[in-house]
């Protein structure tokens, strides 16, 4: 045998475009991550501004034409409407201007993100400085000491993302990615719920009685984990269902490609660069992140949305591994199956 009809055997079509699909990903990987987070700078930052009538509007027309519009500021009427407009995740910070004196103060909340509060600190110690004025920071909902730089909840919803997509995988490789019948595809839907209400459980408990990285409701933490595994899950089966082995890969580009660097973790959204800012509160990664640190810092408020997204992955992720397990196999569609079974007959 020559070495061409070697690399043929050993390489066949299958396999070659699997590797170069994995190169494919491989160069999103990067290009997303490093697109997302490489030049991180706040844009469009929701922020309120309290002021005497005769200055409130000249003082947000000011603000509004920064260089490189890093704030989308509104006039708010007092100091207690602002800090409820922060806690109701409506505005990420607000200056209440002190015209009696040169110190005003800067509101912010670091449970959103460490990183947004200490650049707007930065931000506004420079526009204040430019006036003679001095500024005093106070966070109106501070992240926990034992959350470095407020990164738990992201990274608490990406373990859970990563049981999700691996539980449906492992189930779809088992036995062919696509069901072989409704019955089957119901079985692994039934086992993938079991998972994510454990695996659900197992995050908020580490998250929180034994680490006591997060603090909020344990019960809240539960039961938004449970419907991120299951939503990320019913997602990945789904394109399994319709793509064969190829949806596990569909579904790393969609969670991992696009989901991590968008979900507003190691950056909070407004410091994403356009696109990224986006997609991210669209998929499981950013609307999970979302809900985990308002149920950790802001009391649970402005939920509702991430939550249908959410219910809505994992709705459409359930009907369509239903719809797609009815429809009639068509012959050879599962050759890694076929791959594994002869494979384990030949050991044998």
């Amino acid at each position: 045998m020559t070495l061409v009809d070697e690399l043929k055997s050993a390489v066949t079509p299958r396999a070659a475009l699997l590797v170069v699909g994995v190169f494919a990903l491989q160069l999103l990987f990067i290009t997303s991550y490093v697109g997302a987070l490489h030049n991180p700078k706040p844009t469009d930052v929701p922020f309120g501004v309290v002021a005497p009538p005769q200055v409130s509007a000249q003082l947000v027309g000011r603000l509004d034409q920064l260089p490189g519009g890093p704030l989308d500021p509104r006039a708010v009427t007092d100091e207690a409407e602002a800090r409820q407009q922060i806690l109701n995740r409506d505005i990420d910070g607000a200056l209440l201007v002190n015209p009696a004196g040169t110190t005003d103060t800067l509101l912010v909340a670091s449970g959103g993100g460490t990183v947004l509060a200490s650049a707007l600190d930065t931000l506004f110690t420079r526009v204040e400085g430019a006036d003679r004025r001095t500024v005093r920071t106070v966070d109106v909902a501070p992240a926990s000491p034992q959350d470095f730089d407020g990164l738990s909840a992201f990274y608490l919803v990406v373990g859970w993302c990563v049981g999700g997509y691996i539980c449906a995988a492992i189930l779809a490789i088992s036995s062919g990615a696509r069901p072989a019948n409704r019955e089957r595809a119901i079985i692994r839907l039934g086992a993938l719920a079991l998972y994510a209400i454990l695996g659900g459980l197992g995050g908020a408990v580490i998250v929180g009685p034994i680490l006591g990285a997060l603090p909020g409701s344990i019960a809240a933490l539960w039961g938004l984990g449970a419907l991120v595994v299951f939503a990320v899950g019913a997602a990945t089966l789904a394109l399994q269902s319709v793509f064969g082995i190829v949806g596990i890969g569909l579904a790393i580009l969609l969670i991992v490609v696009a989901g991590n660097p968008s979900a507003g973790g190691a950056f909070p959204l407004p410091m994403l660069p356009p696109f990224w800012k986006a997609i991210g509160p669209a998929l499981p990664p950013g609307a999970g992140t979302w809900v985990a640190r308002s149920i950790a810092y802001f009391k649970g408020n402005d939920v509702t949305a991430s939550l249908l997204i959410l219910s809505a992955w994992a709705v459409v992720g359930t009907v369509v591994t239903l719809v797609m397990s009815s429809l009639k196999p068509k012959p050879g569609t599962e050759p890694i199956a076929e791959e594994l079974g002869a494979a384990g007959g030949a050991a044998a």
